[in-house]
């Protein structure tokens, strides 16, 4: 049995201090909305608690998919690198990048640079190259194969929308068809959700349909994605049965808020392919934000 656990939406914080000129950019609406809005319930202690309670359950590997950072400022970006080890090593944990990572014009080239060894594919170079594509990445992990696609887009001012493009989506397609050959069970890592009317107009995924065509050409068995901070499963035509594409809340999500408490995803597999099993396991933040207790259990 293969164990995977899922966070998303980390949001590293505390907000550090922002220059006039960093702020001269879409960063003041951000700016504006974490005073306003994400400091009453994004609480670095949140994700503290969420990771010590998840390291008790032992998992093989950890996806987090997306918005690591808030605003992409260099001084937010250089503290995600430094805060990764805690979490794991490069070969136990495996990310992608979120709208917020790439929240300016450039930061998403500093931030893939600085994480690189985290979103590094098993066949990709040692270190990372201006000129080469990062994304779609494969590794393999027992019997699992990740791959990490990227819909990261520096956004104007008010939008929260992400990309998945032709490249991506061929490329996704031969690494998902030489997965599937191998024998591996397919987890896609994704940020925006690849489902219709799953997010407002501002924050949707273009390309949505382009996603959906890659997982039924390609094949896939799971799809991971964050950026909504909501506990959700909605379903993609698979190839043989509907592929789950399962998204949760902010991993720094305190109690209190309008959207769910912080939480995880644990998916136990095993199986073979045409018989794959996966049990997943919800644990979410308790009211009085201390621990976190079993929420949900479902069967794919």
């Amino acid at each position: 049995m293969f164990r995977l656990a899922h966070i998303s939406d980390v949001h590293l914080g505390p907000l550090p201090a922002v220059t006039l000129l960093e702020l001269f950019s879409k960063r003041i609406t951000g700016f504006v909305n974490w005073h306003r809005n994400r400091r009453r319930h994004l609480f670095a202690n949140t994700l503290d608690i969420v990771l010590e309670d998840l390291e008790r359950r032992d998992p093989d590997h950890l996806a987090i998919t997306g918005d690591l950072v808030n605003l992409a400022t260099p001084l937010e970006i250089a503290a995600v690198k430094l805060w990764l080890p805690e979490v794991g090593t490069p070969e136990n944990v495996s990310i992608v990048p979120g709208n917020h990572d790439a929240y300016v014009r450039g930061a998403y080239d500093k931030s893939t640079r600085a994480w690189y060894p985290y979103m590094r594919g098993d066949a990709a170079p040692a270190e990372w190259r201006e000129d080469m594509h990062v994304f779609p990445y494969l590794r393999v992990r027992g019997p699992v194969a990740l791959i990490g696609c990227s819909t990261a887009v520096a956004t104007p001012p008010f939008a929260a929308s992400g990309y998945f493009g032709p490249r991506q989506a061929r490329e996704t397609v031969n690494l998902l068809r030489a997965a599937g050959e191998a024998g591996l069970f397919r987890v896609v890592m994704i940020h925006h959700p690849p489902i219709h009317g799953a997010t407002s107009l501002h924050k949707r995924m273009i390309g949505i349909r382009r996603f959906a065509a890659t997982i039924s050409t390609g094949g896939a068995e799971l799809v991971l994605h964050g950026h909504t901070h909501l506990d959700t499963i909605h379903w993609l035509p698979g190839q043989e049965k509907p592929v789950p594409v399962v998204g949760i809340a902010s991993a720094s999500q305190g109690p209190g808020g309008h959207k769910p408490p912080a939480g995880y995803n644990i998916f136990d597999i095993s199986g073979a392919p045409g018989r794959w099993n996966v049990m997943r396991e919800r644990f979410a933040l308790t009211p009085d934000g201390l621990a976190l207790s079993l929420a949900e259990t479902t069967r794919f």
